[in-house]
């Protein structure tokens, strides 16, 4: 196990409220990154972070982009140590529905040992583990035993749509030999786990247009084709009751999982009843010939995620809806292309709408799955980090999730060593009504992080080299 020196542990012990503290001011801002009216706190959310990188005495900007800036910030002192370029997100969901939860989302509040506010685990809580590990060090050792870079974006909520042009055009900005990053969750409460798979994603929104206006459904209806109606049935015939999506061609490239990671997932312990239970439904139900580990981790999948279209409010109303929508998501998995399967949703989508509406598919965001080493020194590095953190070996996973920055940042800067951490427990409800993050895997850590640190500065590495990009910078 890695070791940490001792009065960088009793710096960490000491700091630990100083740390929550400074949380509890990034959690207050909104930055909900998906709605307009919140720009204006994403950029204070932004130069929040800069100021707090600045203050340990990095060097930094933000990085304009087409949508919300990108921190970006070094402490590089050697000249020929490694270097790690730690990322994360300072955006959040938005936290509807408000009334589900048990104190507001915006005012973080510390009960049964958890900081509960929107934010706490994806990713505030879990990104500043690393700040708090540098700072403890810096107090201690005047320097860093490695050169650290941060890049931190405000549209991962929203599927990184200008991650990849800020990447195309500061590539010598991010070289860097491995990166880190710490915005997962434990495969359980006391089993911490290393992620080395995220499944892609594709969202998609479906919209049904029929009368210009709502109409009268005792004059019109019989003659008018219900768009609400005309959702349904698409809506019902994108996946069966097996679990299999529809869409003709959709699995045609899907790399399926290989035998090995099949038995290693059947060694996990996984309580069925249990996991219903907290989520508040009566049965789990996995794929067709798939486990549910297997269903949710690694298969490629097909959700709704909102719908909408005619009378909402309370008593009735005889109309037949003008438009109706839907927005739809789909998990892909290795070799399945988000471009390719967004034709194909699109296509079969449009065959299937009746006569007399008109329909319009958009796709809104998309990022590849990926797949990277289990084997190499900086995997073992944070292995050891772990354990000496939390006190127990952490197991492998892949992770039903996506983050399409981490997948840019793979095939734009030619690194392999890509360091998936996870602070968080499972029942963190993330995306959630009272999302929250345990202040004990706060403290364990940012022990980690520090510990990574460490470790890491002995790793001997050979970074590809990656062309360098024209022209200027949009940092502002």
């Amino acid at each position: 196990m890695e070791q940490l020196p001792g009065p960088v542990v009793e710096h960490l012990a000491k700091g630990q409220d100083k740390y929550v503290e400074r949380l509890c001011e990034f959690l207050r801002i909104p930055s909900i990154s998906t709605l307009p009216a919140h720009a204006g706190d994403i950029r204070k959310a932004a130069k929040w972070l800069l100021h707090e990188a600045e203050r340990l005495g990095f060097k930094g900007a933000l990085y304009e982009t087409k949508g919300h800036p990108v921190v970006y910030a070094e402490l590089c002192p050697h000249k020929d140590a490694p270097t790690v370029l730690i990322y994360g997100h300072y955006d959040v969901q938005p936290p509807d529905p408000v009334d589900q939860w048990c104190h507001p989302p915006f005012t973080p509040t510390i009960q049964d040992g958890c900081v509960f506010a929107r934010g706490a685990t994806d990713d505030k809580g879990q990104f500043l583990t690393f700040f708090n590990a540098i700072e403890s060090i810096l107090a201690v050792d005047g320097t860093l035993p490695l050169n650290v870079k941060l890049v931190v974006e405000g549209e991962e909520e929203v599927g990184s749509p200008n991650f990849r042009a800020f990447l195309d055009a500061h590539k010598d900005l991010l070289k860097a030999d491995f990166i880190a990053l710490s915005d997962g969750e434990k495969y359980r409460a006391d089993m911490p786990s290393i992620c080395y798979g995220l499944r892609g994603l594709l969202y998609m929104q479906i919209d049904i247009q029929g009368p210009k206006y709502d109409v009268h459904s005792g004059l019109h209806g019989g003659s008018v084709v219900n768009p609400a109606l005309a959702l349904s049935w698409i809506l019902s015939r994108l996946k069966d009751d097996q679990g299999k999506v529809l869409i003709p061609g959709f699995y045609g490239h899907a790399r399926d999982l290989e035998p090995w990671e099949r038995k290693e997932m059947a060694r996990l312990p996984f309580d069925e009843k249990a996991e219903a239970a907290m989520l508040g439904v009566p049965k789990l139900v996995p794929e067709k010939g798939y486990t549910i580990l297997e269903s949710v981790r690694a298969r490629p999948t097909l959700d709704i995620n909102g719908i909408w279209g005619g009378f909402q409010g309370e008593g009735s109303k005889t109309i037949i809806p003008a438009s109706a929508g839907a927005k739809v998501s789909m998990r892909l998995v290795p070799d399945q292309d988000p471009d390719e399967i967004a034709g194909l949703l699109e296509k079969y989508v449009i065959s299937m709408a009746p006569v007399g509406v008109t329909v319009k598919v958009t796709n809104i965001s998309s990022n590849r799955a990926l797949i990277v080493p289990r084997d190499s020194p900086a995997i073992h590095a944070m292995a050891r980090s772990i354990e000496y953190a939390f006190g127990v070996r952490p197991v492998f996973t892949r992770d039903g999730g996506s983050i399409g920055a981490v997948v840019a940042m793979q095939a734009g800067l030619g690194i392999e060593d890509i360091l998936m951490l996870g602070w968080g427990d499972p029942d963190d409800a993330l995306h959630s009504p009272n999302e929250h993050f345990s202040l004990e895997n706060f403290r364990r850590g940012s022990l980690a992080s520090a510990a990574l640190l460490y470790g890491l500065a002995k790793v001997k590495t050979s970074l590809k080299p990656v062309a360098k990009e024209p022209g200027g910078s949009h940092k502002k």
